[in-house]
């Protein structure tokens, strides 16, 4: 393509060998600076890559007031380095360009607020305030021409099987279910507020209520959440899936073939996984690895041995749920080491860390093992399958403070003893999640995860089944090295299901016609059964690019506040403005 303008005749990616004895015009950034007494060196970076120029004179850098990160062009001709002064780390080490003009296009005229090579090792706020300036930065940088590759590969990808890339509404209802909303007061309604969509949950389903087949789309959502490293506050984008008269299995083979075709085009590391995908039920996961995000790149795995506990005289764990890991050859580690783990046990509120070790006579050594009957320890080693210089970790609580006590042990100790295989992508399906759950106050049953989700069995499972926490539903989520990539279901399309199911967690069928009325009246009107998911773009990115945090593959991100310090959101706004919108702001008590 041509890329000649009024600013430059050439974009870095162009020039080369072929070109020597030409005279090109490029633009950038100025990059660097350096004088060699009498030659003046510039490299000049521009959105494609890096070209250095060479002046002998100098005085023009001073006289035009070039400096680093100024906008310029530079008109010259192409020559070849030396060969002692070749850069191969660039695309265009071997060549330079003996400027004859240079012109300053947009000057500096304060002082940088960090140097852009090393702006991630300044303050997050620093960095978000002067974020046009962090995007110069070419790892930055690169990432954001990667989000825009990866999307344009997934539009086409989903074209091509079918997909419609519909859109749905920004301002819409607020959603009773979830996180919290963005709220939007209405000017025209007095007292009523819009929202900003959680998801666009509602509005697919009804795509398949009206009969479009197959929708998808790169969706914004918006949840008034706390900032963690894999979630931003306030908004994120999501691929959206809809089908129709799909079940469970297509929905996932068809996630398990997008995500294998992203891996193959964006990924730097093999993705090492079963065909299909290992599907693990909840329950298994919850026990095997202590969460319902699973991460296969460590190999522990967690054993329950809350039986051999049971009258045990060891009372923190008798009649409790005991959980244990074994790591392999951890015996041999150093007593600072176990004391680190045990500091990192009591940080995340376990009153001790237990463990026993086997020495070469076969013998456990630890101060449990004298609470063990000879019993007890042959059973222990069996099924922990313990070999010499093993230890086994226990973590004993309440069932669920034991699951997850157990798994951050498993994934510190892994991440500790280098365990962890870095080196690949493991991916898995969580599936057959519970429908619901028991509240912790009340004992009553409450949606444990998605309310429109079909409970297996359907309707009978609802009318039959005695203990509302054996129900299960197809709910399902993708998992990719430990974080969860994508959510999702097989929806409930029955309205007679649907009652009953929220029913179940307290609603009235009132509720659910005044919550939920558009989507309980459509399904009144023959809806076809259909299931989605969605699987997360930051997130992805995020894995693809090696990154500890979500921030860094977005452009402008908030902070981890959830404020924007580069605009200066949320901010007051004036009285007329509140008037407008029926708004009197309290006054915070301290």
């Amino acid at each position: 393509m041509s890329n000649s303008t009024a600013y430059r005749t050439h974009i870095t990616t162009e020039l080369g060998e072929a070109l020597v004895g030409e005279t090109v015009t490029v633009a950038g950034f100025a990059e660097n600076i350096r004088d060699h007494g009498g030659i003046m060196f510039l490299d000049v970076r521009d959105h494609y890559g890096v070209v250095q120029i060479k002046t002998t004179t100098p005085d023009i850098i001073v006289r035009l007031g070039v400096s680093r990160e100024c906008a310029l062009n530079v008109t010259g001709t192409v020559t070849l380095r030396n060969a002692d002064t070749v850069n191969e780390k660039i695309a265009t080490g071997t060549i330079e360009i003996a400027a004859d003009t240079i012109n300053v296009l947009g000057h500096i005229s304060e002082s940088l607020p960090f140097e852009i090579s090393a702006s991630k090792d300044s303050g997050e706020d620093t960095r978000l305030k002067y974020r046009y300036l962090d995007l110069r930065n070419r790892k930055l940088h690169d990432a954001i021409v990667m989000r825009s590759a990866l999307i344009s590969f997934i539009r086409a990808t989903m074209s091509e099987r079918g997909f419609l890339d519909l859109q749905t509404p920004i301002i819409t209802a607020s959603s009773p279910e979830g996180a919290r909303d963005f709220l939007i007061p209405s000017r025209r309604h007095h007292g009523r507020f819009y929202a900003l969509p959680q998801a666009p949950q509602i509005f697919k389903q009804l795509y398949m209520v009206s009969g479009f087949d197959r929708y998808f789309q790169i969706a914004p959502c918006f949840r008034d959440e706390d900032a963690r490293a894999d979630r931003t506050a306030g908004e994120f984008y999501q691929l959206d899936i809809e089908m129709s008269f799909v079940g469970q299995d297509d929905v996932l083979t068809l996630g398990e073939g997008v995500l294998r075709s992203l891996i193959a085009k964006f990924g730097t590391k093999k993705l090492v996984a079963s065909v299909p995908f290992e599907r693990i039920p909840y329950n298994e996961s919850m026990l095997k690895f202590g969460t319902d995000k699973p991460d296969l790149r460590n190999p522990l795995f967690i054993i329950d041995l809350s039986d051999l506990f049971i009258d045990s005289k060891f009372k923190p764990f008798a009649g409790k749920t005991v959980r244990g890991i074994r790591v392999p050859g951890m015996s041999s580690r150093s007593k600072s080491f176990f004391e680190k783990m045990e500091a990192f046990a009591m940080g995340i509120g376990m009153k001790g860390l237990g463990y026993v070790s086997l020495d070469e006579s076969g013998a456990l050594l630890g101060p449990i093992d004298k609470f063990l009957t000879d019993d007890a320890r042959a059973e222990l080693k069996s099924r922990a399958e313990l070999q010499t210089g093993d230890v086994l970790y226990f973590a004993a609580d309440e069932e669920s403070l034991a699951n997850r006590f157990a798994g951050q042990i498993r994934q510190e100790v892994a991440a500790r003893m280098g365990l962890v295989d870095t080196t690949v992508h493991r991916a898995c399906f969580v599936v057959d999640f519970p429908m619901y759950e028991r509240d912790e106050l009340t004992g009553k049953p409450v949606f444990s995860h998605n309310p429109f989700s079909m409970p297996q069995g359907g309707l009978a499972a609802l009318n039959e089944t005695a203990d509302f926490c054996q129900i299960l539903a197809y709910q399902y989520d993708m998992i990719l090295d430990g974080v969860e990539l994508a959510s999702g279901a097989v929806r409930n399309h029955d309205p007679a299901t649907m009652v009953k199911a929220f029913a179940l967690a307290g609603y009235t069928e009132d509720d659910v016609q005044s919550r939920f009325g558009a989507l309980y009246t459509a399904f009144h009107y023959g809806a076809p059964p259909h299931a989605g998911m969605a699987i997360g773009i930051d997130r992805l990115l995020m894995i693809l690019r090696g990154e500890e945090n979500i921030r860094e593959v977005i452009a402008f991100p908030l902070n981890s506040s959830g404020a924007d310090v580069m605009l200066g959101a949320p901010s007051e706004v004036g009285e007329h403005q509140l008037r407008e919108a029926h708004i009197s702001v309290r006054v915070k008590k301290t």
